[in-house]
């Protein structure tokens, strides 16, 4: 089965499941799908985390693919000359772009895990981009709301008619230079865009942008995924596994599970006041850690057995009460993305969360692709865990996650986009599913809700909108927003697979 964010990509993975891949396989042809259909969320120019579970050594192992700063890059990337902090908007550009790590990830997670040969895996994505596929519906809402991409030449002749405007939903859209670059990628590996024409190009744009940046061919050729060991945690009768740092996502998602089992969450009826209220609490003592902790271990200490540590969760719940904190305080003690999930006709699983940051990333495209912003996520004041430093990786908070149950056999696999609220999405969608009975579609279909420690967040225009005033008798400052998770996953059930794709984008499941 496959559950990803558009049907193309689905049936590319698919197709490499029936023709005898694995889960690792069919990754790398999603990937590429994604990054020629959906433009706006993930890509080559990009990064991801992949979680990969093989069924056959009863083992999971995390691929660190983030982007990293260039070896040029200073803490005082993102301030103006007068020491204040940048405007979001004003970072973007070239110096915004991180080194990508995607391809290289998938290389490596390919040469261990892979059974069909690397060029096989990218012809469903090469026949898209030279045939043309149909403009996505997201898609077309994404470039009508856009105000920067237009003035990129090559944007402008893929996406956009004559008259400057959006190409219609429906309409054909070609992308031959996306489809020359994979040739070349599927013939010779991931160092055909770590090294010569294609480094050489993405340096050149980068460098040559109005908001200019410091990478190099140096900083591409040293570009290196890592494996890192996952973070795991019980949660009630299952095992959860994530990604560890440089995200914070699985640490903050083990967190909030951690304190929600220590407190009445379970007595809480589904969809009521109470239920939001234990969960956005368990959100902003998580968040407040996070802002604190979280960075890229290879440059600063990120205490994860401290933050999961029992005892230390059960002093973070006790200070959940009737009513809202509002905002937490870090625990005292020493110290636009996309998602899909694939499991194989022989039980290995794959969640991987792939991004390039902003929609549209960077807003600079090379040869078909479109450069990540990724470096934004680092902290735009220096002096925290997460401030910029040469060949770092910028915090994230992907959390593709496993779940297992008491026999040791892969319960859930699930992940999701969104930014800062993934840590929010991937929680709630959790809980649905292990504490409300929900199957997976119907959790992932649910409202969405959570802190970031700040206001609690509603999704607007869902019944949840209804508790309000019971929220606000609990002392929250409520606020309804646009919530747009893209949740994929996958739960075993009795007899086989069932998948779910998040409504709120256009993904879809196909399966045996």
């Amino acid at each position: 089965m496959v559950a990803a964010a558009h049907p193309l990509a689905v049936d590319a993975g698919y197709a490499v499941l029936k023709s005898g891949g694995t889960a690792v396989d069919a990754a790398v042809a999603v990937q590429t799908v994604l990054g020629l259909v959906e433009p706006e969320s993930s890509g080559i120019g990009g990064g991801a985390f992949m979680l990969y579970w093989s069924q056959s050594e009863k083992r999971l192992t995390s691929y660190d693919g983030r982007e990293t700063a260039p070896a040029a890059a200073r803490p005082d990337r993102f301030l103006k000359s007068d020491g204040t902090p940048m405007e979001f908007w004003d970072a973007i550009g070239g110096r915004s772009v991180g080194v990508p790590g995607v391809l290289r990830m998938l290389e490596v997670a390919h040469r261990r895990h892979g059974r069909l040969r690397w060029a096989e895996l990218f012809q469903y994505a090469i026949f898209a981009a030279e045939e043309g596929f149909a403009m996505p519906a997201q898609l077309h809402e994404e470039l009508a709301a856009e105000r920067l991409l237009p003035a990129d030449p090559a944007a402008r002749r893929i996406f956009y008619d004559a008259d400057g405007k959006p190409k219609a939903a429906g309409e054909r859209v070609l992308n031959p230079q996306y489809g020359a670059t994979l040739r070349t990628i599927a013939t010779r590996g991931a160092d055909a865009f770590y090294s010569g024409g294609i480094a050489r190009d993405i340096v050149n744009a980068v460098r040559s942008h109005a908001r200019p940046g410091d990478m190099t061919e140096e900083d591409l050729a040293g570009y290196r995924a890592l494996e890192r060991a996952p973070v795991c945690g019980p949660y009630r009768a299952w095992r959860v596994c994530s990604m560890g740092p440089p995200s914070s996502g699985g640490v903050a998602v083990l967190q909030i599970l951690g304190m929600l089992e220590r407190v009445p969450f379970a007595r809480a009826p589904r969809h009521s006041a109470a239920a939001v209220h234990f969960f956005t609490e368990a959100g902003r003592l998580a968040y407040a850690d996070r802002a604190r902790y979280a960075g890229d271990p290879d440059f600063v200490r990120v205490p994860v057995a401290r933050l999961l540590d029992g005892k230390y969760l059960d002093e973070r719940a006790r200070r959940i009460g009737e009513r809202s904190m509002r905002v937490a305080l870090p625990g005292d003690f020493e110290s636009g993305t996309s998602h899909f999930s694939i499991v194989d006709a022989n039980g290995n699983a794959v969640a991987m969360t792939t991004t390039i940051e902003s929609t549209f990333g960077s807003r600079i495209m090379v040869r078909g692709f479109l450069l990540n912003n990724q470096l934004t996520d680092f902290d735009f004041a220096p002096g925290g865990a997460n401030q910029v430093a040469p060949r770092k990786r910028p915090r994230s908070s992907m959390a593709p996650t496993v779940v297992f149950d008491g026999d040791g056999q892969v319960r859930l696999v699930v992940g999701s986009p969104g930014g800062p609220n993934i840590i929010n999405y991937v929680a709630r969608t959790l809980v649905a599913t292990l504490d409300w009975g929900f199957d997976v579609q119907s959790a992932i279909a649910l409202p969405n809700f959570g802190s970031r420690n700040g206001p609690t967040l509603l999704e607007r225009g869902t019944v949840y909108e209804a508790l309000r005033a019971d929220l606000e008798s609990r002392n929250h400052v409520v606020e309804s927003v646009p919530l747009q998770s893209g949740l994929h996953a996958i739960e075993r059930i009795a007899g086989g697979l069932r998948g779910g794709a998040d409504p709120r984008r256009g993904g879809a499941a196909r399966g045996d």
